[in-house]
């Protein structure tokens, strides 16, 4: 949980524990409290016993459960553990070795019970006292980073952010470039100044020409913080809209934010925005840099789309340059108008950086499909569309409208979309009035969290039988094969980390 919680950043992990004392406080091991009453050896015996078997038989239930978001065994929670081990000790020999009685030894058995129960609370401590360490640390790799950036000076340095497809445009943008550059993208879904010092320290060669970077963000400032760092030349910026609303405060502040990285180009940079975004054309940039405008539907654009077919294999539409009288028809098995978007802002920057018209309309062929995000999966005789990595107000419409364009009985999974602010009731029960119209069947994924969706659905006088409410998303396979009818496309819509389970 403390690692899901980003080790407490911005008292995050804190607020998780305030905010589900049951899960933390309420468990067998309240049973610690009758070693104050304890006076024989076979009675402290029958109670190690019993929790022994709690432990087998909670290890057994934890080995058989497919953890959504495992903990990853990374250094820092290597030193997080010597850590926690070092108090559990120290606390152990104060009170043993200094004044130790026989007679007491139900009370030590109770303080030691009493050290595991507040483990949420030891593990906390332990963490701060790691920072100054993990201070250190950070240092040290971020050093290394920026003496490996200051060696590579003629690397091209691109940065994408955004609400939402980000990942999507880095990687349309990577397989783009890499018909002509030797191009290297972040991986998955890697944003953060961590990330970033990882990517370069670990995977830049002298060989790479092109880097591109992904910038994610939680709040003001944490943009112009990677930007001061790593000094992109070029930017991206995909959508603002309202992901994180309820960290940034409202939506001018995520305005503000993502702009940070045009506002950090240099005056030979390059900036690519979209003018269908309202939010990018009501901003006033401060640099200088060069702006490459796309569009859907303004011809007045750099580059625009026009003659755009959607279907369930794919989709193609005929790229414009507003310099050039030629244009090209571009083929991709991306699903979903919205990643019209983000091929356009990769194709307008690798424009820029020197490809030609065979070379883009290459390039997008060979854009692979990402990893949870509209990805489609074979489960039996059903098709998974893959889109638990990809849930946002924008996002979760256009996957529903992925969805209607598939030939067959429609089902959608979600727990539905989280960090919204004021805003998540109203936004989830419209995501539930548009699952009305295009479903035949719902499973929501926690009874609390799902409360608005369900409003929607009512509100549109959906069959109550054809909604299925779960409060573990590993429940919802077996019921996927039970409503299978035929040809069966089940969207996944979100799925949360652990921290969201009910």
């Amino acid at each position: 949980m403390l690692q899901q919680n980003w080790y407490n950043d911005g008292h995050r992990y804190v607020s998780w524990i305030l905010a589900n004392l049951g899960k933390v406080f309420l468990s067998i091991d309240l049973v610690f409290i009758v070693f104050l009453f304890l006076k024989s050896y076979p009675a402290m015996i029958a109670f190690e016993v019993y929790f022994i078997i709690c432990y087998v038989v909670e290890k057994h239930k934890r080995v058989n459960e497919q953890s959504k978001k495992p903990l990853v065994f990374t250094p820092r929670i290597k030193r997080l553990y010597v850590t926690t081990i070092i108090l559990y000790v120290l606390y152990i020999f104060t009170f043993t070795y200094f004044g130790f009685e026989e007679d007491l030894l139900g009370k030590y058995y109770f303080y030691i019970a009493l050290l595991v129960y507040l483990n949420w609370l030891v593990v906390l401590l332990a963490n701060a006292i790691n920072k100054p360490i993990e201070k250190m640390v950070f240092l040290h790799y971020k050093r290394l980073a920026s003496n490996k950036l200051k060696q590579m000076s003629n690397l091209k340095r691109i940065s994408i952010t955004g609400s939402y497809g980000k990942t999507s445009t880095k990687n349309a943008l990577n397989d783009i470039l890499n018909v002509k550059y030797n191009s290297y993208a972040t991986e998955k879904s890697f944003n953060t100044m961590n990330g970033l010092m990882i990517s370069i320290n670990n995977k830049l060669d002298k060989f790479t020409d092109i880097f591109v970077s992904e910038m994610g963000a939680f709040k003001r400032g944490e943009i112009k913080e990677l930007c001061d760092f790593f000094k992109p030349q070029y930017g991206i910026i995909t959508t603002i809209g309202t992901a994180h609303l309820e960290s940034f405060g409202s939506r001018e502040n995520i305005q503000k934010g993502k702009f940070e990285l045009v506002d950090s180009l240099p005056e030979d940079g390059i900036a690519v925005l979209n003018m269908d975004d309202e939010y990018q054309t009501s901003y006033q940039i401060k640099s200088k840099c060069k702006v490459v405008w796309v569009s859907m539907k303004n011809k007045k654009a750099d580059v625009y789309a026009s003659d755009i077919k959607l279907s369930s294999r794919g989709t193609m539409f005929t790229c414009h340059f507003k310099d050039n009288k030629e244009s090209v028809i571009v083929e991709t098995k991306l699903l979903g108008e919205k990643n019209v978007y983000n091929i356009l802002e990769a194709i307008a920057l690798a424009y820029n950086l020197g490809l030609t018209l065979e070379e883009i309309k290459t390039g997008v062929k060979r854009i692979k499909t990402i990893e949870h995000r509209l990805e489609l999966k074979k489960y039996g005789e059903i098709t998974i569309i893959d889109d638990a990595y990809n849930s946002n107000v924008d996002g979760s419409a256009m996957a529903l409208d992925v969805l209607n364009l598939m030939d067959g009985k429609k089902i959608v999974c979600t727990p539905g979309m989280i960090e919204l602010g004021d805003k998540q009731y109203e936004y989830n029960m419209e995501f539930g009035r548009h699952i009305a119209k295009v479903c035949d069947e719902v499973i929501l994924i926690g009874e609390e969290q799902t409360k608005p969706i369900l409003d929607g659905l009512k509100k549109e006088k959906y069959d109550e039988k054809k909604i299925h409410i779960l409060n573990d998303v590993k429940l919802a396979f077996p019921l996927m094969r039970k409503l299978a009818n035929g040809n069966t496309f089940v969207l996944i819509e979100n799925d949360l980390p652990d921290i969201f389970n009910e």
